[in-house]
């Protein structure tokens, strides 16, 4: 099956196109002084660089792709590479963390690596994953799989994906298609809109009615556009057909109903009557048409801009771009806000998902997307190049907080603060928006097409005297676009310059468009051999299996295998040895079966304070009865380093058990926030098997074991979750018990075998959201006599103290016992739970 790239084969495709560089890429890394991540070989070899004479776009640039490397996640050997919206998985994101509502903006991003795999596989995921959410928000999937495709073009993989994209699109429509309008109606909570202003003139303020939206039947008239276009490349003219005359139905429908001649703006049109306050909103009028601020001439958002960054409108309608740059309407030192600011129902909260006026990231990507689209593609009046530079100065200098580069979800639109808008753990460096890909096709102006003629309609300032992208993929090549006024920075001569594959092919002395002819594409190909991180264990499994000699407090081992890495003091995704007594610690993962190693990553970590990289490491597997030194182990880099991965390479092994030993360096403790096994292997993958043993173990096929509680969450934390054999420690997907809004200051969790069993050992997986579930203050074993329940007599619990995200594992002398009781005393207000208990014979 083809899931991953080798580095064999994207290394021989690179070599074709390798060139000299226009940009000093080690230089401009070291001048940046906010990097996490210090992986600068990553950087170099995946993304484009590029400098201009404003500091504060390139410095968000580069940070923009430090952003991306926080969300990477490797979610399972079977579907490969995802992203994450925010820093943690809340509930309601699908399978490792993945939220559909920014996954366009996110392709559009990453869709610019040098390395297909994370962009292919991500398109993949959202339809070929258990648990992907591809509906649960809006989403222009089929439109940012044809934009990947006419970036890393691949015919078979494109094709291979249309099925999936037509589904998709046919699920919409059997759910929203509103047929005698010609539209789609969504909510303005599922179109990322929380509380907006059309939501606030209904009963359900967070989530609103139904609407036939812009932004939504924009995205749904470019999956379709792009469905036509995929299917026409894969000969099928008569879906593509069906395709093309859906979107031109949409077209003309928003066109028709959508516009208000009036305010020469796009609004949301109401598919439902709501009655609220004694006030109506009639069905099938737009925003303050009917209701309580009948007839006022405001009520226009900021999504209404979205048809055009999709190139969807004809001529004609560009008058609503004078609101833009009007401070009376849109314009802020740090927005567009969400709704124009004189608006009856304009309000800035301090805290969560109010879009009713609060600058949003999300949207300002859209504003910008459409507005350079529309001095690329239209006839603008209200708008100019100038315009587009400075509204992207702003979003780039609202990337700071506290002096260095940051995102949440929301900011001041008038003071550029995020408080009340970055969460705790949760919204820290927020992939919710783009940024590099308004660079690159806006700002320096690459317009990608489905052939070998490329135009480049650069938006920069004719007063700028330079900027530089360089090392760009495109379909196959690898593209330069510089601009010297007078020559002198970049040795090329002055003016604008291409270059493919490192030789110039079109100039011009000023920035004007240019039309460049490419040579044919190449395509990278698809994997002939797969690549398995055999570590990772976001699915609960009980194998790979992690254990450490000691896990320091705030973090967990189950943060070491998740997919993911963040070097970030906060959010917290970490494994550390803080406080602990031994001049070294051991890390160590169980395969539970034999597995092909030949490379290992570990993500170092080095905060400067109590965590720092290790003075020395040791690469060992267990050999008979032995740990053994790895044979003929290459490290990268030779000394550890922490904010980077170190690398270690040898022969291919079959390992069943693996252990890194650090020798803590003077000054601190060492910790991961990623540890990578990789090796050959085929797909699908299958994990080992649990050990037999398990007395509390229940698939759900059996009638006992089975598990009772004092009090279960009504969010669906049952009893028979904490027996199931998955151990989960993240928000989502949800497999656990908890006891969470219990009145009591204690609760048991209970497990009955049926009939009398010999128990001897108990391990809880404690479950710990750092909110309303924490780990217990205390808990105790009992057993059932066949009488009275009893406490047994332990022997050793570890760790003493009760400890969320980990195996809290307590012996005690063996007993006969039809049940086991495990009584939590709750910590505080807090309420206990856990993701997986366990009961053994010894």
């Amino acid at each position: 099956m083809k899931r991953q790239f080798t580095a064999g084969a994207i290394a021989l495709v690179l070599a074709t196109v390798a060139h000299a560089q226009v940009l000093d890429k080690q230089q401009l890394l070291e001048r940046e002084t906010f990097w996490q991540n210090r992986d600068f070989d990553w950087f170099q070899a995946n993304i484009p660089f590029f400098e201009c004479p404003d500091k504060d776009i390139t410095t968000t640039y580069y940070y923009r792709w430090e952003l991306v490397t926080r969300h990477i996640c490797y979610g399972s050997p079977n579907s490969g590479y995802s992203f994450t919206e925010f820093a943690n998985r809340p509930f309601w994101s699908g399978a490792y963390g993945a939220i559909s509502c920014p996954a366009g903006h996110q392709i559009y991003e990453v869709r610019w690596l040098h390395d297909p795999r994370y962009v292919r596989d991500y398109l993949r995921y959202w339809f070929r994953t258990p648990g992907a959410q591809p509906r649960n928000y809006s989403f222009w999937a089929a439109d940012a799989a044809w934009a990947t495709h006419l970036v890393q073009p691949h015919r078979e993989f494109i094709l291979d994906l249309l099925p999936d994209l037509i589904e998709n699109y046919q699920a919409w429509m059997r759910r929203q298609w509103v047929p005698e309008m010609g539209l789609f109606w969504q909510l303005g909570h599922d179109d990322g809109m929380e509380f907006d202003i059309n939501a606030q003139q209904t009963r359900d303020i967070l989530r609103g009615g139904q609407s036939l939206r812009p932004s939504f039947n924009a995205y749904m008239w470019a999956d379709a556009r792009a469905i036509g276009e995929i299917a026409q490349l894969a000969g099928d003219s008569e879906t593509a057909a069906r395709y093309r005359a859906t979107a031109d139905g949409i077209k003309q429908q928003v066109q028709k109903h959508l516009w208000d001649p009036q305010r020469q703006f796009f609004f949301p049109m109401s598919n439902q009557r709501h009655e609220k306050d004694g006030h109506v909103v009639e069905k099938h009028t737009l925003t303050y048409q009917t209701g309580q601020y009948a007839g006022s001439p405001h009520g226009r958002e900021l999504h209404g801009y979205v048809p055009w960054a999709f190139n969807m409108l004809d001529a004609g309608f560009e008058a609503a771009w004078k609101f833009l740059m009007d401070d009376d309407y849109f314009y802020a030192n740090f927005g567009p806000t969400t709704v124009e600011r004189r608006d009856p129902l304009f309000v800035l909260k301090s805290g969560c998902c109010w879009w009713a006026g609060q600058s949003w990231p999300f949207a300002t990507t859209q504003t910008l997307k459409a507005m350079g689209n529309v001095l690329q593609h239209y006839e603008p009046q209200h708008i100019t190049r100038e315009d587009y530079t400075h509204l992207l100065h702003k979003f780039a200098v609202t990337h700071r907080k506290d002096g260095k580069p940051y995102i949440a979800e929301a900011v001041h639109p008038h003071t550029g603060s995020w408080d009340g808008h970055d969460m705790h753990n949760r919204s820290e460096h927020y992939f919710h928006s783009g940024f590099t890909d308004l660079v690159i096709t806006g700002l320096v102006g690459v317009q990608p097409s489905d052939g070998d003629a490329l135009t480049i309609h650069p938006l920069a300032p004719d007063t700028w005297a330079y900027f530089a992208l360089d090392d760009l993929p495109y379909r196959g090549h690898r593209l330069a676009v510089v601009w010297d006024q007078t020559g002198q920075r970049y040795g090329l001569g002055s003016g604008l310059h291409v270059l493919v594959d490192g030789r110039p092919v079109a100039a011009s002395p000023t920035l004007a468009k240019l039309t460049v002819n490419l040579p044919p594409q190449v395509e990278v190909p698809l994997p002939s051999e797969v690549r398995i991180n055999y570590a990772v264990n976001n699915d609960g499994d009980w194998f790979p299996r992690l254990s450490a000699s000691h896990v320091g407090s705030g973090s967990s081992l189950a943060w070491a295998n998740d997919g993911q890495f963040r070097y970030d003091i906060r959010p917290v995704n970490r494994w550390t040895t803080v406080d602990s007594d031994q001049a070294s610690d051991w890390f160590a993962v169980d395969f539970g079966a034999p597995r092909p190693i030949d490379t290992v990553k570990l993500y170092l970590l080095d905060d400067g304070q109590d965590v720092i990289a290790p003075a020395r490491l040791e690469l060992e597997y267990h050999h008979g009865a032995a740990w053994k030194p790895v044979p003929s182990q290459q490290c990268s880099p030779p000394q550890p380093m922490g904010r980077r991965p170190n690398t270690i390479t040898f022969p291919v092994l079959e390992i069943e058990r693996l252990r890194v030993v650090m020798h803590h360096a003077e000054g601190g403790r060492s910790g991961l926030t990623e540890f990578e096994a990789w090796g050959p292997g085929e797909l699908p993958y299958t994990p080992a098997r649990p050990p037999a043993g398990n007395l509390a173990f229940n698939a759900g096929d059996e009638d006992y074991p089975k598990a009772s509680a004092s009090h279960s969450d009504r969010f669906g934390g049952a009893p028979a979750r904490a027996i199931d054999g998955k151990i989960i420690y993240q928000a989502t997907p949800m497999n656990r018990w908890t006891s969470y809004e219990s009145p009591d200051d204690a609760d048991w969790l209970e497990v009955d075998f049926g009939e009398p069993k010999e128990v001897g050992r108990a391990v809880l997986h404690l479950y710990d959201d750092r909110g309303g579930v924490q780990p217990p203050a205390d808990y105790a074993v009992q057993v059932w006599s066949g009488q009275a329940w009893r406490e047994v007599q332990v022997a050793s619990r570890i760790p003493e103290k009760p400890t969320g995200s980990m195996a809290n594992t307590v012996t005690f002398s063996p007993v006969t016992a039809s049940k086991v009781r495990i009584i939590f005393t709750h910590q505080g207000r807090a309420k206990s739970g856990v993701t997986e208990l366990e009961i053994w014979r010894q």
